[in-house]
């Protein structure tokens, strides 16, 4: 134990130094935070549905919540349940199997609701389209306020796709 003790010590730190934070990210982020303050109340909770995805958006989803991009500090926060969301964050193209469980997910979010479809699946279809396995895009089973086109989206372009919606609702 000793041993791997002065070795620990001997080599010291080698992991890359903290870059400065992205001037963009901040400035969005604080818009997002007024935006939030003036009409949801301080925080907007986001219940992300995955309808059939390849899970690459729900990587960047993820990423949104990292030490770096830190998406909480400006109020967004994600649920569990869409009882408590104000907005539905959705990926994937729709399968026939998630339909259902998306339109009960969508009829048990409470008014008034907001639908972001994240990803160029969930926008159109993405190389999948309609087929006897997939509905296609999001808006081909509920009614969707923003989309967010990439494959997948940056934790940047989810937030900018954030703000785009809660600038919707009045």
């Amino acid at each position: 134990m000793l041993r791997i003790l002065r070795t620990t010590l001997r080599t010291g730190v080698i992991t890359e130094p903290v870059s400065v934070v992205d001037d963009e990210l901040v400035r969005l982020g604080i818009k997002v935070k007024q935006v939030l303050d003036a009409r949801f109340g301080g925080s907007l909770a986001l219940r992300e549905v995955d309808a059939g995805s390849c899970n690459g958006c729900e990587l960047e989803i993820h990423a949104l919540n990292n030490p770096y991009y830190d998406a909480e500090r400006f109020g967004v926060h994600f649920v569990a349940s869409p009882r408590h969301a104000d907005a539905l964050l959705v990926t994937g193209p729709v399968s026939r199997h998630m339909a259902a469980a998306l339109q009960r997910t969508y009829q048990a979010t409470p008014a008034p609701k907001l639908v972001i479809a994240a990803g160029t699946c969930a926008c159109d279809g993405g190389e999948f389209g309609v087929t006897y396995a997939s509905c296609g895009a999001v808006a081909n089973v509920i009614p969707v306020d923003v989309s967010i086109p990439g494959c997948p989206p940056t934790p940047l372009a989810l937030l900018k796709g954030i703000l785009a919606a809660v600038n919707r609702r009045s």
